[in-house]
């Protein structure tokens, strides 16, 4: 596959999160809401606009620099933040109490998948 075609497919999933991200930043009742939670008062909205915000731009940028620059170990350090959330999400259904989220893992599994197999295969590539 040539690079270039690789590198638009690796970046593809940077947009919904680096759209996240925003969301955070400019409307975090909006945003949380679309990943299923209140938006918390206090400490606790300090909290999570501010680490979900960092999560969804900070993979995005290293989703974008890596499609641009054809690095595929930036797009196995985004997977592993990606894939893990859909641990984390696993986990908190299984030990405590949390509804199962399905369509977010399901989401997140395919963008860890994705990703991986860009990174995979960016390394490998010639121009």
């Amino acid at each position: 596959m040539k690079k270039n075609i690789l590198r638009v497919l690796a970046a593809v999933p940077g947009i919904p999160m680096f759209m996240n991200g925003l969301g955070f930043l400019t409307n975090p009742q909006q945003a949380s809401a679309g990943l299923g939670m209140e938006l918390l008062d206090g400490m606790g909205r300090s909290t999570q606009v501010g680490d979900f915000m960092s999560f969804f731009i900070g993979a995005a940028i290293l989703i974008f620099v890596g499609a641009i620059k054809a690095r595929g170990q930036l797009l196995y350090i985004a997977a592993m933040f990606i894939g893990g959330a859909a641990a984390g999400r696993t986990i908190a259904a299984l030990a405590h109490g949390a509804d199962f989220a399905t369509q977010f893992i399901v989401a997140e599994i395919i963008l860890t998948v994705w990703l991986c197999l860009c990174a995979y295969f960016l390394d490998r590539a010639t121009d």
